[in-house]
């Protein structure tokens, strides 16, 4: 099959390479959408940790079942599916905890085992979840990172009415605001580039600007980074009311470093947040797609053959392209 091989960091092949086969309990998936996303950045330049090398990369995807291991349904063969790309041991404290997104052997299909930017990959059955038949591949490859934002917000908790400020108008901080404003918060977005924040406008913010000093909000009740930038953390924290809250969302460099007072935290009573991967939202999700409560297609800004998978990911790194996905369905 052809797919996309990455041998070592910094080193992109489409080529061709073996069908996976499944190992008991799992299933083959001919794929037909993935999505590219910032996590791929950073694991095509060697910058996510617990990626090995050499690896097929791509964990926001949708295709068909084609093929069942043992001990799977055989009647499965033929469902259109959106799959979870979590992979937890199931033994340690935290799986035990229910907490499985920050299993001590945590992985995912496409960050630590090979993943979907392949005709076929093979993943648990149990990770498979069936769209409906109104939903669209191109839909379907949108909710692993729903499902990130839904975890993200139950984290962060919103009550009616609250006024919440969300750091980056890229895909998932537009996906963040959606599921904010459907909470009942009122939104305002910041992002450096004006055309992203204007979207954010036709997706339910009430305002936008280029930096949190345009905004005539001046105090928030919560803020999300979707950013992972410490100067856009920096400038979140400071726009809190007391009482505030602050989630980091974006993923930041290992070594990067946010400078807070303990005073305020302390004295204001601020409250921050982290948020990891997906938790029990893929359900609920793959819903909210399903039902347009999350505008998905008004993402969606490109579309690119498996071949031109380094074209795409330019197009991400260097801002072209809202999101792009690769189309392999035929």
């Amino acid at each position: 099959m052809r797919a996309v091989l990455l041998p070592r960091p910094g080193q992109i092949e489409v080529t061709e390479v073996d069908d996976p086969t499944p190992r008991d309990g799992e299933v083959i998936v001919e794929v037909a959408r993935v999505g590219i996303c910032g996590t791929d950045l950073h694991i095509v330049k060697g910058e996510f940790p617990p990626t090995p090398f050499p690896i097929i990369p791509g964990h926001e995807f949708a295709g068909t079942i084609a093929s069942v291991g043992a001990g799977v349904d055989a009647g499965l063969v033929g469902q259109r599916v959106a799959v979870d790309p979590s992979l937890f041991c199931g033994k340690c404290a935290q799986c035990r905890r229910g907490r499985g997104n920050l299993c001590a052997d945590w992985g995912a299909i496409g960050d630590t085992v090979d993943g979907a930017f392949a005709q076929y990959v093979a993943v648990p059955a149990a990770n498979c979840y069936r769209m409906p038949d109104s939903m669209t591949f191109a839909q379907g490859a949108f909710v692993e990172p729903v499902s990130c934002a839904v975890h993200g917000v139950r984290r962060l908790g919103v009550e009616a009415g609250e006024r919440m400020l969300v750091m980056g108008a890229g895909p998932m901080g537009l996906i963040v605001a959606q599921l904010l404003t459907a909470g009942g918060a009122v939104v305002s977005v910041v992002d450096r580039v004006a055309a992203k924040a204007a979207a954010a406008l036709e997706l339910g913010a009430v305002e936008v600007g280029t930096s949190v000093e345009e905004l005539s909000t001046r105090r928030f009740d919560a803020a999300v980074d979707v950013t992972g930038a410490p100067a856009a953390m920096a400038a979140a924290l400071g726009a809190l009311d007391r009482g505030g809250r602050l989630q980091v969302f974006g993923v930041a460099a290992a070594e990067a470093r946010l400078e807070v007072s303990p005073f305020e935290i302390y004295n204001d009573e601020i409250t921050i947040i982290g948020t990891m991967a997906v938790l029990h939202s893929f359900d609920a999700a793959l819903d909210l797609v399903a039902r347009g409560v999350v505008n998905v297609d008004a993402l969606l800004s490109h579309t690119y053959p498996l071949e031109e998978f380094a074209t795409a990911l330019d197009a991400v790194a260097n801002g072209a392209a809202l999101k792009a996905q690769i189309a392999l369905e035929s």
